[in-house]
């Protein structure tokens, strides 16, 4: 049974695995900089502070929090067989906490000043992207 249920799994590599996790930082990274420069761009007189602000803390949440977050990404994909479901880029755990922060984005965007929102978006945004080139790297070695 259990042989036919996996013939319809996306099986993968490695390799694929830290692209697509690369891709996944990057390009969540890229819409979110979007997002926060268009709200930016509406601000009266561009409020040049709240984006230097934004990419100093978004600088050390990505040395900080997110380096190391990516790190054991990698290493849990390290550990795979070739061959893993595609899904596996990332745990339950993590998916999970996917789906809650994006949850609690589509709130916040409803009672947060745009200024605010503004600022989170650039500093999270600037995080993931910042973050991404350590996957992007191991996905060079690899490739």
């Amino acid at each position: 049974m259990a042989k036919k249920i996996s013939r319809f799994k996306p099986a993968v590599s490695r390799s694929t695995l830290l692209f697509l996790s690369a891709l996944l930082w990057t390009m969540i990274g890229l819409l979110l900089l979007v997002k926060g420069g268009y709200r930016w761009f509406q601000l009266p007189q561009w409020q040049l502070l709240i984006a230097v602000t934004a990419f100093a803390a978004g600088s050390l949440k990505a040395l900080f929090i997110l380096d190391t977050s990516a790190r054991r990404a990698i290493e849990r994909i390290l550990h795979f067989q070739d061959g893993t479901c595609l899904g596996a880029v990332y745990s339950v755990k993590t998916w999970i906490l996917v789906l809650c922060m994006m949850s609690m984005g589509v709130i916040l965007r409803s009672y947060l000043p745009v200024q605010f929102l503004c600022f989170l978006l650039l500093t999270i945004g600037w995080a993931l992207l910042l973050s991404s080139r350590l996957a992007w790297r191991a996905w060079f070695k690899r490739g």
